[in-house]
């Protein structure tokens, strides 16, 4: 561990003790205890939300692996240990394995950075190791306003200057739309050899009920190949949809995602309005309800959409907050250097400013614990390293990594 970080860590420290010196309820209460956000919604079934508080009891040190870093929004990692970080006005900077900053990669497209646009998510290929290619996630500027755009390049890292090659354009985001919200957007790569990509439905009125539209691109969760070909067994390839793309409908603003290793399935979590974030597993062509149903209600107090939430053809979600969490950024645990975390789920925070650990049987929330709150930081990323560490990275340019207390 640097000097630096020495002396961080021993501050975080000396603020919270191991996991936490914020109050924690009883085993079995709710760690929530504020009212919902909307009066008289009632959950479809128990344990939908406000899940019983459940500690692991794990004793971690809060190392700073890195700092001084623009907005980084995500993290991956390429086969030597090195770390790929997007800063959200456009720099994919690769950092070095304790942290330092070595160089920033030559040859990334011209993001669109206002507001909640950028350089958004980075994945590293599966087969990275035969074809170097890296993929990205960014907010696209056009003549008449912006939109989610995914692409790869092949990661050129030997001699003087990274640089990407032959970059692709693999998705992008239709129609264009002057907003500078709900960009979404995460990548994941199932083990069936597709890749996921998430998408926000840009908030404004004009796109929001483009969520319900299969001929948007707003709202979705949509499955390609890593090349950018559309699967014959997509749900609505063999349908007059313009976009034969999209695997599930009906979201909001998707900022977390990630395959579930016991079952390959992908988990994503989306914001919700005032109150409402959800907990999905998106199965192929179904609706998840936004705007038409959701938990919680617009910022003015006012009901969302129809006012309800539950509507036959559309989906519940796993799991939900009311007041939200804000997420961004989750990870399944399931590494050896922390054997009482393997099988949880990890959720980044960022008006919460918390790291949000939930305890999984099956498909079913059982239980929640709330990490990292004396931090007072915006989580915007969280990921497990190769070296079995939870790296989280915070909007005040940091990366924080949790490691077992010595």
């Amino acid at each position: 561990m640097r000097p630096a970080t020495l002396a961080i860590a021993a501050l975080v420290l000396a603020a919270c003790g191991g996991p936490s010196t914020v109050a924690q309820p009883a085993a079995g209460a709710p760690l929530e205890t504020r009212p919902p956000n909307a009066d008289g919604q009632t959950p479809a079934f128990p344990g939908q939300t406000r899940a019983p508080f459940k500690t692991a009891g794990v004793q971690f040190e809060v190392e700073t692996f890195a700092e001084g870093l623009d907005h980084p929004w995500s993290m991956a990692w390429l086969p030597d240990g090195r770390m790929l970080v997007t800063e959200r006005p456009g720099r994919l900077q690769i950092l070095d394995t304790d942290g330092k900053p070595t160089a920033i990669v030559a040859d990334m497209p011209i993001v669109d950075p206002r507001g909640q646009g950028g350089l958004l998510d980075v994945a590293v290929s599966p087969t990275f190791a035969r074809d170097g290619l890296v993929y990205w996630s960014y907010s696209e500027p056009r003549d008449d306003g912006n939109g989610t755009v995914v692409a790869r390049g092949r990661l050129v890292i030997d001699g003087p200057k990274p640089y990407m090659a032959d970059v692709q354009v693999v998705w992008r985001m239709t129609p264009t739309l002057d907003s500078v919200q709900h960009f979404g957007s995460r990548l994941a790569f199932s083990p069936d050899g597709f890749l996921f990509i998430t998408t926000g439905e840009r908030s404004i009125p004009e796109g929001r009920m483009q969520a319900q539209d299969l001929t948007s691109g707003f709202g979705k969760v949509i499955r390609v190949f890593p090349s950018g070909m559309i699967p014959k067994d997509n749900p609505f390839s063999a349908t007059p949809t313009d976009l034969k793309t999209i695997w599930s409908y009906g979201h909001r603003n998707i900022q977390a995602a990630a395959i579930n290793p016991s079952t390959g399935k992908l988990w994503t979590v989306e914001h919700g309005a005032r109150g409402g974030d959800e907990l999905n597993i998106p199965q192929a062509g179904k609706d998840y309800g936004w705007p038409t149903i959701t938990y919680g209600e617009e910022y003015s107090g006012k009901p969302v959409g129809e006012g309800i939430t539950a509507k036959a053809g559309m989906e519940q979600p796993v799991y939900y907050w009311d007041p939200v969490i804000a997420p961004s950024g989750m990870a399944f645990y399931g590494a050896a250097l922390f054997p009482a975390w393997k099988g949880s789920l990890f959720i980044g925070g960022l008006s919460s400013k918390k790291l949000v650990r939930l305890t999984l049987d099956g498909d079913r929330v059982v239980g929640e614990e709330w990490l990292l709150q004396d931090l007072g930081a915006r989580i915007r990323d969280v990921r497990v390293g190769p070296d079995g560490a939870v790296y989280v990275a915070t909007d005040d340019g940091k990366i924080l990594k949790l490691v077992p207390k010595m």
